[in-house]
């Protein structure tokens, strides 16, 4: 997999930790500071959900229903459609400037997916998503989508994928800041129980660590050193024998950043268009060792 290019020099250069990251974590804290005002004044305008594109399909031969005439993908659309998976408490809103970006590099089939904040069982979450997957498909006329999706959504789009059969209709699923290990978040935002759910060794994260032979989607997981709402960070990365996986180390940004920073998004979509595994580094003002990327500036 090619995730965007940077100077050899910077991947060589010493990871001077002990001096850099107080630095590092006051900057990311900053920018987290910044996309929490941004993300609150976009809140409102993604609390409805987006209007579905009205299918066009091909018309149906003479003497044939047309409610059994599926739906064809539309001209040059060869990529699959893109669904995009908000996080805890949290709506479309989110993803308006990856979105955005996704949009400029020819991906114009997008949808994103709001859930309740009242979903209380990530089972019953994927299961619904599920059903919007393939509604996705029959009215576009694809086998497959790709989906990215920010913590709570990418866990909920896993257990889709891993559980659930989902591997027959995603092609690619990106995660950013997915607590895959189980977190260890804020004591009292325990009271919901899909947030206990996210705890390690709760159920569902158990359930995602047996064996699933023969998994068909490709992840790509993007986690962050400085991420901390998954604690401990590390929990963010994928390791399953069984899953093509590509881990991608986020440097200098925090869990809020992930959906909106530029450089990431560059690298979700060179992801969403690239095949190998492995784990790979990624760089926005400078990276740091081997499968890192570096973050704001």
């Amino acid at each position: 997999m090619q995730i965007p290019p940077f100077p050899p020099q910077l991947l060589r250069r010493p990871c001077p930790c002990h001096t850099r990251l107080p630095s590092a974590l006051v900057k990311a804290t900053a920018l987290e500071l910044v996309v929490l005002a941004g993300h609150v004044l976009l809140y409102p305008t993604g609390i409805a959900g987006e209007r579905r594109p009205t299918p066009r399909p091909a018309g149906p031969p003479a003497g044939t229903s047309p409610a059994r005439t599926p739906a064809l993908p539309a001209e040059g659309s060869e990529r699959p459609p893109v669904v995009l998976l908000h996080g805890f408490i949290d709506n479309r809103s989110v993803f308006v400037l990856l979105r955005r970006s996704l949009t400029r590099r020819g991906r114009h089939h997008l949808e994103s997916l709001n859930y309740s904040p009242l979903t209380c069982d990530i089972r019953t979450a994927a299961e619904l998503l599920g059903r919007h997957i393939e509604e996705i498909c029959a009215r576009t006329g694809h086998h497959e989508v790709d989906i990215v999706g920010h913590s709570l959504g990418g866990l909920i789009a896993r257990y889709y994928v891993q559980r659930l059969g989902g591997d027959q209709r995603v092609r690619t699923l990106v995660t950013l800041g997915t607590p895959h290990g189980g977190t260890a978040v804020a004591p009292l935002a325990d009271a919901h129980p899909i947030v206990r759910q996210m705890r390690t060794g709760s159920a569902p994260i158990e359930e995602l660590r047996r064996p699933a032979p023969g998994c068909r989607t490709r992840f790509v997981s993007f986690w962050s050193e400085l991420d901390r709402m998954i604690v401990p960070a590390e929990a963010a990365r994928i390791d399953h024998p069984d899953l093509d996986a590509l881990n991608v180390r986020v440097s200098g940004i925090g869990h809020l950043a992930l959906p909106v920073h530029p450089t990431v998004a560059t690298a979700i979509r060179q992801a969403l268009e690239s095949g190998a595994s492995s784990t790979e580094t990624v760089g926005t003002s400078g990276a740091e060792g081997d499968s890192e990327a570096g973050g704001a500036a």
